[in-house]
């Protein structure tokens, strides 16, 4: 295992190397990534930054996570999915978030679709099917092993398109599925390996 893959910090905690080059990642590892995330908004935030983060910086992201808060209504999809043209200008000149026309037009857009499957048992249903069963826990050893996507995440791709999702591919969904908790991708040896059930 190379040094960059697991690294024990100054606190003497071993961590997923990832996570050790700034504080912002430090307390994303250590709390919530590979936590499981349920419920309607908690999920379309997690899909929204997701779809944000293409292309970009994780950090990026998690720095201006406030702001996209603040910015989506707390990524309440019924708020989100009512937004006009006023409100789309608006995020477009919001300097606290990434302002790409097209992922803006995406949350939107995934808003509605999030509204819509309500009928259809809902958004936690829909991403929480797609979990590979049982949860696989730690034994990667090295973060060359961790898979860009899997036949979960290319089901999960194809499920919210089929639903009118965009800015959801197997990739993005991968990133989804290890933020959510739906797999565990913590490198065997980081403290937080293996510690959600």
């Amino acid at each position: 295992m190379s040094r960059a893959d697991v690294v024990t910090g100054a606190d003497g905690i071993p961590r997923c190397g990832w996570a050790t080059g700034a504080v912002d990642y430090l307390a994303y590892h250590d709390e919530e990534w590979g936590v499981p995330v349920r419920g309607e908004a908690a999920l379309f935030e997690r899909l929204t930054l997701e779809a944000f983060q293409s292309g970009l910086s994780w950090l990026t992201i998690l720095r201006k996570r406030p702001a996209f808060r603040a910015a989506f209504a707390g990524f309440d999809p019924v708020a989100v999915a009512a937004f006009g043209p006023a409100d789309r200008e608006r995020l477009l000149a919001d300097v606290g978030i990434v302002r790409n026309v097209r992922k803006i037009d995406a949350a939107i857009h995934n808003a509605q679709a999030v509204v819509d499957l309500r009928t259809e048992g809902g958004l936690d249903a829909l991403v929480w099917a797609h979990a590979p069963a049982p949860r696989p826990g730690p034994g990667l050893q090295s973060l060359a092993e961790l898979p860009a996507s899997t036949p979960e995440s290319t089901a999960l791709a194809r499920a919210l398109k089929a639903h009118g999702f965009v800015f959801v591919g197997p990739t993005t969904m991968y990133a989804a599925m290890q933020a959510c908790g739906l797999v565990d991708d913590h490198l065997a040896g980081c403290h937080r390996a293996g510690v959600v059930p």
